[in-house]
């Protein structure tokens, strides 16, 4: 029976991923910063570990913990909606240690075991705002587009020794914590002059329309792991179908 392991699943997608592979009886090991039993099906196939992914002695004590696993998850993440004056440094350091730097370390904590197996997969989830630019979202963007060019290029290093990464595209999600967290950097000193636009932003997130749902992240994310043809990048989402199909 394979194991995968995910990050970030104390809610959203990283949740309904845990759940998916649950289901299709994978052995799933389920890791958040603050671990919360109760938000999964009881199985004797789950393990729920601490894991905070800018932190190096965590990444050490979860990947030791987990033992050998066939997959790797990055879904952590954490957002900034914000113009970049009113962001501050410490802010977008804070982003890039966990979109993208946390990426890449837990990456290089479980290749290791993997090149020994000569198989694995890892399987990273960015944003379709790398695809097509939006405002406040400077460096947001800048955090995931990285991370799209570190798997496409660290793609071709591990090939050869049995080892795929992906890409996850996910749009817009109506149920995850993503607007709500991105929107707590806004408390940062912003000039006045940003209002007409970030209250345009605002009514534009609340209009209706295509969303991402995150069973159709887990689907993506499944089929990224369990299909070797599955090409690097995979929107996931009706409106992130709808965007890669229109460029």
């Amino acid at each position: 029976m394979k194991t995968v392991l995910i990050t970030g699943c104390s809610s959203g997608f990283g949740l309904e991923i845990a759940r998916h592979f649950l289901a299709q009886d994978w052995n799933v090991i389920a890791t958040m910063r603050n671990p919360q039993a109760d938000i999964l099906p009881a199985s004797s196939r789950l393990r729920i570990l601490p894991l905070d992914v800018a932190d190096d002695a965590s990444i050490r004590a979860a990947v030791a913990a987990a033992g050998p696993i066939d997959a790797l998850v990055n879904n952590a993440g954490v957002g900034v909606l914000s113009p970049l004056e009113g962001t501050t440094m410490d802010t977008a350091r804070a982003v890039f240690a966990t979109n993208t730097l946390g990426t890449i370390a837990l990456t290089q904590a479980v290749l290791p075991g993997m090149r020994a197996r000569r198989a694995g997969v890892i399987v990273n989830v960015t944003s379709t705002v790398t695809l097509v630019p939006r405002p406040l979202l400077a460096v947001y963007t800048a955090s995931k587009a990285a991370v799209n060019a570190f798997t496409e290029s660290l793609a071709l290093e591990v090939a050869p020794l049995g080892i795929r990464t992906r890409l996850v595209l996910p749009g817009r999600g109506p149920g995850t914590k993503f607007g709500e967290n991105a929107r707590g950097h806004t408390q940062d000193a912003i000039p006045d002059d940003y209002a007409p636009l970030i209250d345009a932003v605002f009514t534009g997130m609340r209009t209706p329309g295509p969303v991402t749902e995150a069973e159709a992240v887990a689907r993506a994310v499944w089929h990224a792991v369990t299909d070797p043809a599955a090409p690097m990048r995979i929107p996931a989402g009706a409106d992130a179908e709808a965007l890669a199909a229109s460029l």
